[in-house]
């Protein structure tokens, strides 16, 4: 709207040029007709007016000229002045589109800008939450070295301690080392409630037999001959335990065996197996002692 508007006045302004300029040509007609008209008199005049009539006519060829090139001086200023308005016109409008594009550019700035602050402040939170747990680690770390340290101290010593006792087992009448354990075979017989208070009274049991090299290391020690073992259904029939009170899962009973129900409730055992006897038999009897209760606390 603003730009039509502009258009119509320049428009006007060009129109009243073109009839000021219309009025000059009219009055510098005017002016030629009245020397012609003069002209064509008859010369009644004396030698000086004449000179002065040419003096006069050349004024006014001269004035014409001048009028008609100061018209086309005040054209031309126009023209450029109006063609500048419309140059400025289109720079200004380019250099709002410019300015719309910066203020657009700038606003998509600021929300990227806000967008990567609100993302450095998560980072930095994530920062601090790592930076704490690193410090939480490096001290868990430590007290796992200082844990692992004690640790090593006390390996070392248990194995001091059970090489000491490996040394001095050699100076136990009749007791024989194996896997951590002493054990002792008897040389005479009993019922099987003393051979268990034989070995209790020197700090071991009736022997518990776990795997089959402990059962194989059995049968050599005794050399054929029957011995008791820890094992017993006498607390309830069928349903036997190791002196411990550990329950038996697997054993290694003769073809048979145990099939003396209620009068046999002791487990002996000899080379082709185990098997059920009466309690009040004797016979000869292995002790067990574990080392390990004798040196961790």
């Amino acid at each position: 709207m603003a730009q039509k508007m502009g258009m119509r006045e320049r428009q006007r302004k060009t129109d009243d040029i073109y009839e000021n300029a219309d009025a000059i040509r009219g009055g510098i007609t005017m002016e030629i007709e009245d020397l012609n008209t003069m002209r064509i008199q008859p010369t009644e005049h004396t030698g000086s007016d004449c000179v002065k009539i040419r003096s006069s006519r050349s004024a006014v060829v001269c004035l014409v000229l001048l009028c008609v090139l100061l018209l086309t001086a005040v054209i031309v200023l126009c023209v450029q002045v109006f063609t500048n308005i419309d140059l400025f016109q289109t720079k200004g409008k380019n250099i709002m589109e410019e300015r719309h594009q910066l203020l657009t550019r700038n606003k998509n700035l600021t929300e990227e800008r806000d967008q990567l602050l609100s993302k450095i402040t998560s980072l930095s939170g994530d920062r601090d939450w790592l930076l704490n747990k690193n410090i939480n680690l490096t001290n868990e770390k430590d007290e796992l070295i200082s844990k692992n340290d004690n640790l090593i101290k006390q390996r070392d010593q248990l194995n001091q301690e059970i090489n000491e006792m490996v040394n001095s087992l050699h100076e136990i009448d009749g007791w024989i080392y194996h896997e951590f354990s002493y054990y002792y075979i008897s040389s005479g017989w009993k019922s099987w409630t003393e051979s268990r208070r034989y070995c209790t009274d020197r700090g071991g049991d009736l022997i518990i037999i776990d795997n089959r090299e402990e059962q194989e290391f059995v049968n050599n020690m005794s050399g054929g001959a029957d011995v008791w073992i820890g094992l017993t259904d006498i607390d309830e029939e069928d349903t036997w335990k190791w002196v411990d009170g550990s329950r038996l899962t697997s054993g290694f009973w003769s073809f048979g065996e145990p099939n003396g129900h209620r009068g046999e409730n002791c487990a002996l055992n000899n080379p082709s197996g185990w098997a059920d006897y009466p309690c009040n038999n004797a016979f000869k009897w292995i002790c067990e002692k574990s080392i390990l209760p004798t040196i961790l606390p």
